[in-house]
């Protein structure tokens, strides 16, 4: 093998001119000889016995030629790019130019990583607010605690809106059941809209016992069996509960926590929800940073890697959907989508993306970032904290090469996030009502409004 020409060519693609000599050839003929002689008949021979002599005279001395070609090529091209240490991107087109006894050549076009020439990446702004929690917040957080912890309780009383009513139902269109549209003992939530429009305001009134027809007209994007079409579903309502919401006291934390107080338990949920949003705002201070990095590099990036990571995208979703017990293809049609629409959405996140790996590598690069085996080790140990795992069975489930590049990420990240500057955020712009000529605050004003009932501005350390 030996690379008769080298071109680079726009979009970071090159093209390779390959020659494969007459012996290189003349072993991939033997090789295609062997494997194709058993398929070809030839008078006064056995299946596979006939001479490669005898097989070449009869049908052409070119007739193992395709497959030789097939079988000597790819090792061809690998020892080009080996040779010519290029880091290629996809698969290549290949165009086969001469093919004959002295050997064939060849011409391979491929996307190649493109070179990154990276803006600034230090010293970057980025907005970043000061984490706050009223004590409206920690109200509101022990609300959603005490609603988990709720009970249903059985009424005997007609259904109203926020109930739990149990219910056997079917549908019928045209007088004919459908496929989707039976379900016994189902506990539906009135006012939920977990049923199509208007199905749960017919079933409020109905006692128990009760049956009753529903008259319902699909949505017209409703999935294509049904959208639009009018059915009735017979309806039996069971049984009719209610949630019975714990009050907010110290027998509730003790139920619901290790503290046996309320005021220690308001304490806990506000370090929780101070912790939580620290995390969220040092995550949304690095994505904005970083960002602005992957929209500062200059790279002449290849399709190829765009149309790789769109074919991720939706390869993710198909998972994801799946993982959910729903058929990929169901779901295509319940939301009107094919594979072609699918890449064409992907296409601008794809971008995004690959520009933003492509940032984070040449950061690493120009900051010589490394990473260790105990750098593998501690994040190993970090997750298998995180998840209440031993550190073992992490590593079962994840593997070392994909943890090393996630640490290799996150120091890069670092780098940017380390030298950042936050910087205050912008108040939000209020339009002036209509007719309302009032000049705008000073930029400088940006005093709060105090929560509609709630005039502390934060929550005391204390809880109370």
């Amino acid at each position: 093998m030996s690379v008769k020409s080298f071109e680079k060519l726009e979009k970071s693609m090159v093209a390779l001119t390959v020659e494969v000599s007459a012996d290189d050839f003349e072993a991939a003929v033997e090789k295609a000889y062997r494997k194709q002689r058993g398929s070809i008949r030839i008078p006064g021979f056995r299946p596979g016995k006939a001479p490669r002599k005898m097989i070449e005279n009869m049908y052409g001395v070119g007739v193992f030629y395709e497959e030789a070609v097939n079988i000597a090529l790819p090792d061809a091209y690998a020892g080009a790019v080996k040779e010519q240490e290029l880091d290629v991107v996809g698969y290549p087109q290949v165009e086969l130019l001469e093919v004959g006894k002295e050997g064939f050549s060849f011409k391979a076009t491929v996307a190649v990583y493109p070179e990154v020439t990276l803006g600034q990446y230090k010293g970057l702004e980025a907005p970043r607010a000061e984490v706050k929690v009223m004590a409206a917040d920690v109200n509101a957080r022990l609300k959603e605690m005490a609603e988990r912890n709720g009970r249903l309780v059985s009424v005997e009383r007609k259904v109203k809106k926020g109930d739990v009513a149990n219910i056997d139902f079917e549908g019928f269109l045209e007088g004919v059941p459908f496929d989707g549209g039976k379900g016994d003992s189902f506990d539906l939530e009135i006012g939920s809209g977990s049923f199509v429009p208007g199905f749960e305001d017919q079933v409020i009134g109905m006692e128990i016992g009760e049956e009753r027809d529903i008259n319902i007209t699909f949505p017209e994007d409703y999935h294509a069996d049904l959208a639009g079409k009018s059915v009735v579903f017979h309806v039996k309502v069971n049984s009719v509960k209610v949630k019975e919401v714990p009050a907010l006291d110290d027998e509730f934390a003790k139920d619901v926590s290790e503290f046996d107080t309320l005021a220690e338990l308001k304490k806990d949920v506000k370090a929780k929800l101070i912790a939580e949003r620290e995390e969220a705002g040092r995550r949304a201070f690095e994505d904005i940073l970083m960002q602005k990095v992957a929209d500062g590099i200059q790279a002449d990036i290849p399709d190829a890697m765009i149309e790789e990571q769109a074919r991720r995208f939706v390869e993710n979703l198909r998972m994801q959907i799946q993982s959910q017990g729903i058929p990929f293809d169901q779901y295509m049609k319940m939301t009107n989508m094919d594979e072609e629409k699918l890449l064409e959405e992907a296409h601008t996140p794809a971008v995004n993306q690959v520009r933003m790996d492509l940032a984070i590598a040449a950061i690493a690069k120009a900051e010589n970032i490394e990473v260790s085996d105990e750098d593998v080790e501690a994040e190993f140990a970090r997750m298998a904290d995180q998840y209440g795992m031993d550190v073992e069975n992490v590593k079962k489930y994840m593997d070392a090469a994909v943890i090393r590049e996630q640490v290799g990420r996150s120091k890069a990240v670092a780098v940017v996030a380390d030298s950042g500057v936050a910087v205050k955020p912008e108040p939000p712009k209020e339009e002036a009502p209509a007719g309302d000529t009032k000049e705008e605050a000073p930029a400088g004003d940006t005093k709060e409004e105090a929560p509609a009932g709630d005039t502390k501005e934060e929550a005391p350390a204390d809880g109370e």
